[in-house]
């Protein structure tokens, strides 16, 4: 759930301090990740090293707390997910704790990849009216051509385009419509 709503990387989520998380803001300063290295695994800097800034949505907002009263905040280096043994979270420690390809199994949707959850959070974010300079920053991404590739608007939104569209035809402001060659 907190993948999907930030629109983060898995290795982003593992990287999660205290001290990124801002409570009175609701935003999480991403700046690391943890990815597989020849000694385990490493925190490095973002994958475009900059650090940027993800909202904190309502939905997420209690296990944040929850998580920071935990560990407390006199320990602002402290990671807010944890492996099963306190350090980092691989990929594969993920998959297994959250039982991901038993529960995408079920769902129907056995291709569903942990990455999915960005493109998720992402098209949710566009879906709800949030521009595309904005997606792009959340994102990380330097092109947003790159962020346009995260989104995939369902049936529902295609439709409502049109209902968008039919409504603006028909207000004042809309265009004056003339039908050509009737």
């Amino acid at each position: 759930m907190f993948a999907a709503c930030t629109a983060s990387r898995i290795g982003e989520v593992s990287g999660c301090r205290v001290r990124d998380m801002d409570t009175k803001t609701w935003t999480w300063q991403i700046r690391r990740q943890t990815t597989p290295s020849p000694g385990g695994l490493d925190d490095k800097g973002t994958k475009g090293n900059r650090a940027r800034y993800v909202p904190l949505i309502e939905e997420v907002r209690d296990m944040v707390s929850k998580r920071l009263s935990m560990i407390g905040e006199d320990k602002p280096d402290a990671r807010l997910f944890r492996g099963p043994r306190g350090g980092r979270i691989a990929t594969g420690v993920l998959r297994d704790a959250t039982h991901w390809d038993e529960v995408v199994g079920k769902l129907g949707y056995e291709h569903l990849r942990r990455h999915d959850l960005r493109h998720t959070g992402l098209t949710w974010m566009a879906d709800a009216g949030v521009s595309l300079h904005v997606l792009q920053k959340i994102a990380g991404h330097a092109d947003s051509r790159t962020t346009e590739k995260y989104l995939h608007p369902d049936r529902q939104e295609i439709t409502g385009a049109g209902d968008k569209l039919s409504q603006h035809l028909r207000s004042r402001s809309g265009p004056a419509l003339r039908v050509v060659g009737s």
